[in-house]
């Protein structure tokens, strides 16, 4: 019963309010350590760049993962790849929360931290994660069609991707342990690429 319980609570949309809720959170108390000022607007958005990539890499890997290295986390893993990739989504809706709140308190140092660039993709960035969000339930799903489906959350996805290796790639000259942030982006581009040569493979196997 207990583990029947625990999985009930680690599934589907449980998962995703806990897990939205666990963050919402620390975000609150991270911000509070420093009284709200604007020190502590920056580490929330530190904080949320970094698990918005935790939770994308989790959702971008699941069915190359499960696929390669079947097992009882990677099965659980593609399962609720869906609510992952939404708290994926509400992490990174947290991330955009701070970043308003550190241009309403410090308009100058926004400016400085900002460009037209990250105006730009970010904005792109943020329309694909509302897209791929909007389209991650089955009527939405249904609506646009399989195929514009995985073309969005395929295409979307290493959009995505790319955008988080600028964003940490870019403070490694001044941050060095930066680089650490890439690993992970790197190691799902490997995953996704060696399942999709073992599909391409096992079909060209049973054509022939």
């Amino acid at each position: 019963m207990r583990s029947a319980h625990r999985q009930t609570w680690f599934e589907g949309f449980r998962l995703l309010a806990l897990l939205t809720l666990v963050l919402a959170g620390l975000c609150i108390w991270i911000a509070g350590m420093r009284q709200f000022e604007v020190e502590g607007v920056r580490m929330v958005i530190r904080f949320t760049a970094r698990t918005s990539l935790l939770f994308f890499c989790l959702a971008f890997s699941a069915s190359a993962l499960a696929r390669l290295v079947p097992n009882a986390f990677t099965l659980w893993q593609r399962r609720n790849r869906r609510y992952l990739g939404l708290t994926f989504a509400a992490s990174h809706m947290l991330h955009a929360g701070a970043i308003l709140a550190f241009a309403k308190m410090d308009p100058a140092g926004f400016a400085m931290a900002t460009n037209l660039a990250s105006y730009i993709f970010g904005g792109i960035g943020y329309a694909v994660i509302i897209a791929m969000a909007a389209t991650s339930f089955d009527r939405t799903a249904a609506a646009i069609g399989p195929r514009a489906w995985q073309l969005l959350h395929r295409i979307g996805g290493y959009y995505l991707m790319l955008q988080f290796m600028v964003s940490f790639g870019k403070r490694i000259p001044a941050m060095p342990l930066y680089s650490l942030f890439l690993i992970p982006l790197f190691a799902v581009l490997a995953l996704r690429l060696i399942a999709m040569a073992g599909a391409k493979n096992r079909q060209t196997a049973s054509a022939a």
